[in-house]
């Protein structure tokens, strides 16, 4: 059976020990344990560590993350509801390949939150606000002019996040937070791709924010999101039939 990590991060001395070289550190105590565990996984999920489709042994992942298998075998159960993994009768546990209904459905909803968030966000932002989304997008800048895919994704989501921190709604932040980690990890294919393209709307999005714009933020927003759902799907009609 093939290891469930990639080979190049191995090392001989132990079978799990080439996750030490990933970005996600060893659950921290005191943690709720069963939820430190689970947010470690979907990190391991979201930067690619674990990719879609491998198959992942409790003992192994426990070893990694430096706990016992109760509190992982308790964390797959979890993330099996909650569509990360998959688990096989004989077989095990599979990170989850997302189809593209599911990635639809989830960017549709992504769209109707993010531009109720960036109209908002028009409505209340101040200039010490405005000064801060341009830190955030020259962040974004950086990270496309070295090509560093994970850079762009995690500057993407900082810059969103802070736009829906500007909104000032917990119940709309609360709804944006459960669809924010699926969507970074459908994202980070596309990151590239969306490239300059999706840096230059943002720039047009926090002018209109800065001109306190709601109806021109809300547009942007929602043809930016939309954008970025055409993007995924070109994307993954182009690999399947390049294979």
């Amino acid at each position: 059976m093939s290891h469930p990590f990639p080979a190049s991060k191995r090392k001989s001395s132990s079978r799990s020990a080439g996750l030490a070289d990933a970005a996600t550190p060893r659950v921290l105590r005191p943690a709720p344990l069963r939820q430190a565990v689970y947010d470690a996984i979907i990190e391991l999920i979201v930067q690619g560590t674990l990719e879609r489709g491998r198959h992942l042994v409790e003992a192994e992942l426990a070893e990694y993350l430096g706990v016992s298998r109760q509190p992982v075998r308790e964390a797959l159960q979890r993330l099996q509801a909650d569509g990360w993994i998959e688990l096989r009768p004989a077989q095990g546990a599979f990170v989850h390949i997302p189809s593209e209904e599911e990635v639809d459905q989830l960017l549709a909803v992504r769209t109707v939150l993010e531009t109720h968030s960036a109209a908002l966000a028009a409505s209340r932002a101040t200039p010490a606000d405005v000064n801060r989304l341009w830190e955030l997008q020259q962040d974004g800048l950086n990270a496309l002019a070295v090509n560093d895919s994970e850079g762009l994704v995690a500057a993407n989501a900082a810059l969103h996040a802070a736009i829906t921190a500007l909104a000032g709604n917990k119940v709309l932040a609360e709804h944006i937070g459960l669809v924010e980690r699926k969507w970074r990890w459908y994202y980070l294919p596309i990151a590239q791709p969306r490239g300059q393209d999706a840096w230059s709307e943002h720039a047009e999005l926090i002018t209109a924010i800065a001109a306190g714009d709601v109806s021109r933020a809300t547009d942007i927003m929602h043809r930016h999101t939309e954008r970025t759902r055409e993007t995924y799907h070109a994307e993954r009609l182009a690999k399947a039939e390049q294979d």
